[in-house]
């Protein structure tokens, strides 16, 4: 797997130019120094690498809910120390050490101008790491980069940070208050390594562990360009978009060819019953008008065939002395039977004009007034029913519902 590092010299300058450096499987690192626009593509995997002057490592108490965040949600956990805008820092998650949190604090806003940059030239998916967590560290010792002038500190698998100047002879102030710090807790190193990262970073250890009380052992050079590619911690990672995988289009177009056949076919079967269906109900109307104007040849205009029948053999049964469905006396009859099994004083309104007659019924339940339209429907009566709201309805299940009968 190709491995490429981009090393980010500083958060707040303009990302023009980086070095980077190009790791291939079992081959020597290509490294070089340019524009962003000559980067090497194509990279399996990207790095972004962030000085550790850049990335302030602290520990923190979170609640456990607060923890695996990263953003502005933990950047005011770290407010006392950053001593600024919180939205301003973009904090990271990076573990647990005995019973506090460690957290990563980085500038949001030159994370956010690097990642337009890189994605100007075309990367857009790739970690963020701080030289600190990359450089080797074991258990029982300080890792310590040193260029000869100043450097940084690792002092755990998750915790380090960069030091102050000094020289061959005089090591960092800040690396003695750390040391003495340690010793006071009881959780010193037994040693500290020492990472040249630079061809001339003269070093007299003697001197240095006369001044910090603690032994020092000279480790092989070290460079964020040659460290190993499982190395590090990642800050942040910068995610891509979803897209499909390459090839995967050529391989579905057989398969959205034959969903878009069945849909085109689907489709048309639908356009074929609803034209056959939308006929057979002309016909049908065109035979209702044909025998209602058969029967009532007198008739100026037929707009509701069915209805107008119906409203027709009324006419036609009361001028015989016979009663309709309609009537009142008949559908009292039937609207009586129906409510035969309701409660005493169910009924509150029984109104009747023209045909209809309308119940409205109190303190019935549903399963009640499902079982009276139920016996209207069966007497060849239609029933619209509806609702008017009482208190305590929704709680009860009753409430005091409205029928509305006519015949059919």
């Amino acid at each position: 797997m190709s491995l490429l590092r981009i090393y980010c010299s500083s958060l707040r300058d303009a990302p023009l130019r980086c070095e980077w450096a190009l790791i291939g499987d079992g081959r020597d690192p290509l490294t070089g120094e340019g524009p962003l626009a000559q980067l090497p593509q194509r990279a399996e995997r990207v790095q972004l690498v962030l000085p550790a002057a850049e990335v302030l490592i602290t520990r923190s108490r979170l609640p456990e809910s607060a923890r695996r965040r990263t953003g502005s949600v933990l950047a005011y956990a770290v407010e006392d120390e950053t001593v600024g805008d919180p939205d301003a820092s973009q904090v990271s998650w990076l573990g647990s050490v005995a019973d506090t949190d460690v957290l990563a604090v980085a500038d949001r806003q030159g994370l956010k101008t690097w990642s337009d940059a890189l994605g100007a030239v075309g990367i857009h998916g790739y970690e963020v790491h701080c030289e600190t967590l990359m450089l080797p560290w074991r258990a029982g010792e300080w890792s310590l980069a040193w260029d000869g002038r100043e450097g940084y500190l690792r002092t755990s698998e998750i915790e380090g940070t960069a030091t102050d100047c000094g020289d061959p002879a005089s090591p960092p102030l800040s690396l003695k208050l750390m040391l003495d710090e340690a010793k006071a807790r009881g959780v010193a190193p037994a040693a500290v390594a020492v990472y040249a990262t630079a061809p001339d970073a003269p070093l007299e250890i003697e001197s240095w562990q006369r001044a910090l009380g603690v032994a020092l052992r000279r480790a092989e050079p070290w460079s964020w360009r040659t460290a190993a590619p499982q190395s590090g911690i990642s800050l942040a990672q910068e995610r891509t978009g979803w897209r499909f995988p390459s090839g995967t289009l050529a391989r579905l177009r057989p398969a959205a060819w034959i969903v878009g056949a069945a849909l085109a076919v689907h489709a048309l079967a639908l356009v074929v019953d609803w034209t056959r269906l939308a006929n057979e109900q002309r016909g049908l109307r065109t035979r209702m008008e044909a025998r209602f104007r058969t029967a009532f040849p007198d008739a100026v205009a037929v707009a509701d065939p069915a209805l107008q029948m119906r409203r027709k053999l009324a006419e036609a049964r009361h001028a015989a002395g016979q009663t309709d469905s309609g009537d009142f006396l008949p559908m009292i009859v039937n609207v009586a039977a129906a409510l035969k099994q309701t409660p005493p004083g169910a009924l509150r309104i029984a109104s009747y004009e023209g045909g209809r007659m309308t119940l409205e019924l109190a303190g019935v339940e549903d399963a009640g007034v499902r079982r009276i339209v139920a016996h209207l429907l069966q007497a060849g009566l239609r029933v619209d029913k509806g609702a008017i709201a009482a208190p305590n309805a929704a709680r009860s299940g009753r409430g005091t519902v409205v029928l509305t009968v006519r015949s059919s």
